[in-house]
């Protein structure tokens, strides 16, 4: 990846990994603040500042695949209860992880390489992100990061760096099922969750506007299933995540109706009931 014409690489270090992650972007960097003197009464009236480090912000735009999404759908959640570990045949296994926004993610931290520098992100956590789900597009995560440290000069061993690997999944495979019915006018979706001053989920539906198939204003239950297009995964359930919404009430619809083609349109819905997420991987994977 090259950003600004450097090239640059993002590696996620938890204590049981570092991972190196394929990115469409990213903008980690330090955060600055200012200390600020107030002017005097008397005199020219100058106030002055001191520029001081306050931690690190920023943001990572990255494709989810068969390697990464469990690792990075737990980080943007930061909730999971135990896994479940289910023998199957070939000696596989799968490792369910029940997932549930929470404010007080875990940390972890983050190795920035760009260019000659790198750098150490430590103390890490998600307070927001955005999962994005559209056909003809693979589908992508962006994590919100802030820290309370500032970044610190880092020598990486490359051999320890896990490269990220597999297929990556795409919105042209996602389902959606809305109350127990499947609805296929659904062009895609943008999950969007805030973690500042508690959890705060909405959920933002493209679809084509059909007789007979459009979206109720309130959905109890909203469900959506993405999975990977190889066989071997497909009644194994490694390489599939689903995400679970329950009470959504409509807050907006944008749809433009004067158009001689046809009508897709925006509704925004505001997740007033529980979000979980079901991801499954290798038994040996340790996230």
């Amino acid at each position: 990846m090259t950003v600004n014409g450097c090239d640059c690489t993002i590696v996620v270090k938890t204590a049981h990994r570092e991972t190196d992650i394929p990115f469409a972007d990213e903008t980690i960097r330090g955060a600055v603040s200012l200390l600020e003197e107030e002017a005097s009464i008397q005199g020219g009236g100058v106030c002055k500042a001191i520029r001081k480090n306050s931690g690190a912000v920023g943001c990572i735009v990255t494709p989810l695949g068969i390697s990464t999404a469990p690792l990075l759908l737990s980080l943007a959640m930061g909730a999971a209860e135990k896994p479940v570990f289910v023998s199957e045949t070939r000696n596989m296994y799968k490792r369910h992880l029940d997932l549930a926004p929470m404010e007080d993610t875990e940390h972890f931290d983050l190795i920035q390489k760009r260019g000659g520098d790198c750098f150490l992100y430590e103390g890490c956590r998600v307070n927001g992100f955005e999962l994005r789900i559209r056909r003809e597009e693979k589908i992508k995560l962006k994590l919100d990061v802030c820290s309370e440290r500032p970044p610190i000069a880092y020598s990486a061993r490359s051999d320890r760096i896990e490269k990220a690997s597999g297929e990556l999944f795409s919105g042209d495979y996602s389902t959606y099922t809305i109350n127990g019915k499947d609805y296929k006018n659904i062009y895609g979706s943008t999950l969007v969750s805030k973690k500042e001053g508690g959890t705060k989920t909405e959920i933002r539906i493209k679809r084509a506007l059909e007789q007979g198939q459009d979206l109720p204003h309130l959905i109890e239950e909203f469900t959506i299933t993405a999975q990977l297009l190889r066989d071997s995964y497909e009644f194994r359930q490694f390489g599939i995540f689903r995400i679970t919404l329950t009470r959504l009430v409509l807050v907006s619809d944008g749809t433009e109706i004067n158009t001689s083609g046809a009508v897709i349109g925006p509704l925004k819905y505001y997740v007033t009931g529980n979000v979980s997420t079901e991801v499954f991987t290798s038994g040996e994977e340790k996230i």
